[in-house]
C-alpha cells in the first residue's frame, strides 16, 4: 500500500453513510484505509413506539456493530432530529471534526433532498470545504493544507438530475453492504416498514430479516434489464435498490473497468463531484479509488 487514505463519509442520520457508500467504505478498509462515518443527528425522531431518548440511544449502538462489521470508526453526533441548523457554531464543530480526521476525500449527500437533514449536512459541507484551510477560522485546531476532494452520494432527484462522475463496483461486498444495513434493526424492520404499511411482513427471525431486506433479488442470469428503473423501489431497501446505479449509469463502469467487467456488474454506487473541493483529476482518481 502506497498511501494510507483517509475517507470521511458525512451523512445526517445513522445509517445514511450506509446506503449510499457503505460498500466504498468496505473496499477501503479492506486495503487498510482509514474510514470515519459520521451521523450529524442521533435517530431521534424515527420511531413509531419508542422515546427520542430510548430511540437515540438504541440506534448509537447499531452504529457500533456496524463499524465492528465494517472496520470504520462511526461517531453519531447528539443533535436530534430535524434540529439540524447550517448555522455559525455547527459549521465550526463540522470544521474541527474534519480537521482532526484529515481526510483526502469526503462523501456527503447534494443539497436538494426531500430531507432537511440531508439538506443541511450538504449545505454545511459545502460551508465547511473552503474554511478547511483558512488558518484563522478556528485557529485552535491546525488549518488543512488542501482541501480535499469532496463527492456526492446518487440520488434520484431530478432538479437538478444527478451526474455520475464515479461508478464503483461493489459486487464482492454486496453481502457485506446489506449486513450493515441489518445492524440498523429499529430503522429496517420497525421504523421504515412503518412508514410504509409493511410493518406486518417483516419476519420475526433474524435470517429471515436479513433475507427480507434484499427483496425483492435481482436476477443472476445474465445482464440487468433496464425495465428495473421503472419499478417504484424510491426509499425501499432491496437488491433492486442496490443496483439502480449500475443500470442507469452502465458506461461509466465500461469506461472504469472495462467491457467484460463494466457490463457484468450488478452492483455499483456512484458519485459525483462536487465543485466546492479539490478538483478530481485521472491521476489523483487512481491515487483515490485503488480498486
Amino acid at each position: 500500500m502506497a498511501k494510507q487514505l483517509r475517507a470521511m463519509m458525512i451523512g445526517a442520520h445513522p445509517d445514511d453513510c450506509d446506503f449510499r457508500c457503505g460498500g466504498l467504505a468496505l473496499k477501503y478498509t479492506q486495503l487498510g484505509h482509514k474510514v470515519k462515518i459520521v451521523a450529524m443527528v442521533n435517530g431521534s425522531g424515527g420511531h413509531h413506539i419508542l422515546s427520542p431518548q430510548e430511540i437515540a440511544a438504541r440506534r448509537k449502538k447499531e452504529t457500533e456493530k456496524v463499524a465492528e462489521i465494517a472496520g470504520v470508526e462511526y461517531d453519531v453526533w447528539d443533535i436530534d432530529d430535524c434540529e439540524l441548523m447550517a448555522d455559525l457554531e455547527t459549521r465550526k464543530r463540522l470544521v474541527r471534526e474534519i480537521r482532526k480526521f484529515n481526510p483526502d476525500v469526503i462523501f456527503c449527500s447534494r443539497p436538494n433532498d426531500y430531507h432537511v437533514d440531508h439538506r443541511t449536512v450538504s449545505q454545511l459541507v459545502q460551508d465547511a470545504s473552503y474554511l478547511l484551510i483558512v488558518p484563522h477560522f478556528c485557529p485552535d485546531t491546525p488549518a488543512m493544507k488542501q482541501t480535499p476532494v469532496i463527492l456526492h452520494f446518487y440520488d434520484h432527484f431530478q432538479n437538478p438530475p444527478f451526474v455520475a462522475d464515479l461508478l464503483i463496483d461493489v459486487d464482492d461486498v454486496i453481502d457485506t453492504k446489506f449486513e450493515m444495513q441489518a445492524c440498523h434493526e429499529s430503522q429496517m424492520f420497525e421504523w421504515l416498514p412503518y412508514t410504509k404499511g409493511t410493518l406486518d411482513q417483516v419476519p420475526a427471525d433474524p435470517e429471515a430479516r436479513k433475507a427480507w431486506l434484499r427483496e425483492p433479488r435481482i436476477p443472476r442470469n445474465g445482464p440487468l434489464d433496464e425495465s428495473m428503473l421503472s419499478k417504484n423501489l424510491i426509499g425501499q431497501p432491496s437488491e433492486y435498490r442496490e443496483a439502480v446505479p449500475a443500470v442507469k449509469y452502465r458506461h461509466k463502469l465500461i469506461e472504469r473497468y472495462g467491457e467484460e467487467k463494466g457490463k457484468g456488474c450488478y452492483f455499483a454506487e456512484a458519485y459525483a463531484v462536487c465543485e466546492y473541493g479539490r478538483p478530481l483529476t485521472p491521476e489523483l482518481e487512481k491515487e483515490l479509488f485503488p480498486f
